[in-house]
């Protein structure tokens, strides 16, 4: 165990202490000899002094926060940054500068995080958010977001990237905000104004692999990255081979990191299945162990990305899992998409989209649970019919899903307006989580491509990675199609994704949709807390949800119809009868002329009705008998 008497906080970085100057403690198993420069003046290295286990320390009484430093390795004529640097002002391959988080003024000491079950989550990317793509001028639009009904904002990963625009998943500066959304003031300013709006803030971060650019950390020690395992997208990380111990503790750090000094309350897991980790202890209930100790006083929210739909993500730590509050579901989105959409090419390929498959996605979470999945030709998932329906993060959209279409589409382009609707008021009212995906809420113009700014030879290679990526799906492995693709590298393709919020205004009628749906799942006791949720299929697109109150008389039915107007004569299904005493009485409509809808259809349930085709209605129980 490291003891020194210098005042830190994590075990490696630079940290400014309280009498001044800055500690630095670098773990660089493979330095003979290991010196900083200072600013720059290369003539006036300073020697680390090495400890045990490959850790190297030094205090310099002079450093402080703006300084910039570099680390010189044995007779390595090279300048590295700091593998846990904190800002890389000029980008992942020059010098590191000296951050103290302490100086920044918070004014969310009373912030206790949101309440289980109570998340409607908004996946945010900073670059293309808002036209500037700061910090500064999204915290701008963060009133807005409160406003409309977003409690959680998920943010893609804004840690350090090569380049000058990407997604954020090429990820090399684990410590560090990335330079070009602003300074880390900025994103704490930026945190400290959702919490002051009543929004959670999570940070999508990146611990299966590092971008193929700018990282160095192999120069400290080859042991950053495992040989025992294989990523899709750059070398996996080393959580459970030769010195790996150092390694988790770097990554562990890392994410206290993030929850102690910029106040953010929970992360989001990328990929969780390429986090690989034969240890007792797997990395990931690690980090969301520690994270909970570290901030004991306000509630986290920890999700991931988990593609094989393994019950033990969302299974206690005791219990040997990995301690996730919820997962995404793809089930979902792929179900509702070709619902919808009507194509069923890759892996939408498993997907019939009936009103019988988004019934039991509402009922039970993921739709694979263990049985065979036929584009993977093996057997996916395990059961969870006994979780939450919280633990479910449901979308229609997300940042992979829009770009995946190839052009960059949004939903609302592919499809039936009226079925859009419909497919939103069963995301928001659903007791899933939901997820929305920046602009979705006011049926955004603007595309979502998959852009990353490499040098040449890198982006050639990326750029045929992603070609033959979208070749699963046949309708884009035509070269009349490819040639229509977006080049990945150009700052078009970037810029073209920034959204306009004048369309708020503009799309007025899908954004009143979002904001009264919101307000639905919010105020109404029993879409907000429901005491049961069942479902009946009515047609092969239509089908009905029974939301069941404490008491009867508060039950309520969502009817949702994806075909042509349906006639009904009766319906044999016990769920569409009303609680003894009452009646269904219509109370919100998609076919709403204020959302763009061709009208309101009278809908009564106690004789022959007509369910309008492409809508969603809710049906509230009101004592009495039904008025003609």
């Amino acid at each position: 165990m490291w003891v020194s008497a210098m005042i830190r906080h994590f075990p490696i970085g630079a940290e400014c202490q309280p009498e001044g100057g800055t500690h630095f403690r670098v773990w660089a198993p493979n330095a003979r000899q290991l010196s900083l420069i200072l600013n720059h003046q290369t003539d006036s290295a300073i020697a680390f002094q090495p400890e045990t286990n490959g850790y190297w320390s030094l205090f310099h009484p002079d450093a402080q926060a703006g300084d910039r430093y570099q680390l010189q390795i044995n007779d390595d004529q090279c300048l590295y940054p700091d593998p846990a640097s904190h800002y890389q002002p000029d980008g992942p391959h020059q010098a590191s500068c000296i951050v103290n988080p302490h100086v920044f003024s918070w004014t969310d000491n009373a912030w206790a995080g949101i309440p289980s079950g109570r998340h409607v989550l908004y996946e945010m990317h900073i670059g293309t958010f808002t036209q500037a793509g700061t910090y500064q001028a999204a915290a701008l639009e963060l009133k807005e977001l409160a406003r409309l009904g977003i409690t959680t904002l998920e943010l893609m990963p804004i840690a350090e990237f090569d380049g000058e625009f990407g997604w954020g998943y090429d990820v090399v500066g684990f410590f560090a905000p990335f330079h070009g959304y602003g300074s880390p003031d900025d994103f704490r300013a930026f945190i400290n104004e959702a919490h002051a709006q009543g929004m959670a803030v999570i940070l999508d971060v990146i611990y299966n692999h590092v971008g193929p650019s700018g990282a160095y950390h192999s120069v400290f020690s080859e042991n950053y990255y495992s040989e025992r395992y294989k990523s899709d997208w750059g070398a996996a990380i080393n959580f459970d081979g030769v010195e790996s111990a150092a390694v988790r503790e770097f990554f562990i750090a890392n994410v206290c990191y993030w929850i102690e000094t910029f106040h953010l309350d929970g992360l989001r897991f990328d990929a969780t299945h390429f986090i690989y980790d034969d240890s007792p202890l797997h990395i990931i209930a690690e980090m969301i162990d520690r994270a909970r100790q570290v901030a004991a006083h306000k509630t986290l929210y920890f999700i991931g990305e988990n593609e094989s739909q393994q019950a033990y993500a969302t299974d206690s730590i005791t219990q040997g899992g990995f301690g996730l509050d919820a997962v995404w579901n793809d089930d979902f989105h792929h179900s509702a998409n070709v619902a919808i959409r009507g194509k069923r090419e890759a892996y939408f390929h498993d997907y019939t989209g009936t009103a019988q498959e988004l019934v039991s996605l509402v009922k039970w979470g993921y739709l694979y649970q263990g049985q065979y999945y036929a584009w993977q030709e093996k057997v996916r998932g395990t059961p969870v019919l006994a979780k939450a329906a919280t633990c479910f993060i449901s979308f229609l959209q997300n940042h992979d899903q829009v770009a995946n279409s190839g052009f960059g589409k949004r939903l609302h382009q592919h499809i039936h307006p009226g079925d859009m609707r419909a497919m939103t008021a069963l995301l928001l009212l659903a007791p899933q989580t939901p997820l929305l995906f920046q602009g979705q809420e006011f049926g955004a113009s603007a595309p979502f491509l998959f852009f990353a700014d490499h040098a040449p030879e890198l982006a050639a290679s990326v750029e045929i990675g992603r070609t033959e990526f979208l070749s699963q799906f046949p309708s884009l492995h035509s070269a009349l199609s490819v040639a229509y693709i977006h080049r990945p590298e150009s700052r078009k393709t970037f810029d073209r994704c920034k959204l306009d919020f004048s369309e708020r205004e503009h799309h007025a009628a899908i954004y009143q949709l979002h904001q009264d749906l919101l307000a639905l799942r919010r105020q109404d006791p029993v879409f907000s807390d429901p005491y049961h949720v069942d479902g009946a299929v009515i047609s092969q697109k239509a089908f009905l949800l029974r939301f069941f109150a404490t008491t009867n008389e508060m039950d309520r039915l969502l009817i949702i119809n994806l075909d042509a107007d349906l006639w009904c004569e009766s319906l044999a299904e016990p769920l569409v009868a009303p609680p003894a005493g009452c009646h269904w009485q219509l109370t919100w409509s998609s076919e709403h002329p204020k959302y763009g809808g061709e009208g309101i259809h009278g809908l009564n349930l106690s004789r022959s009705f007509v369910i309008s085709g492409h809508s969603a209605q809710v049906l509230m129980a009101v004592a009495g008998n039904q008025e003609e």
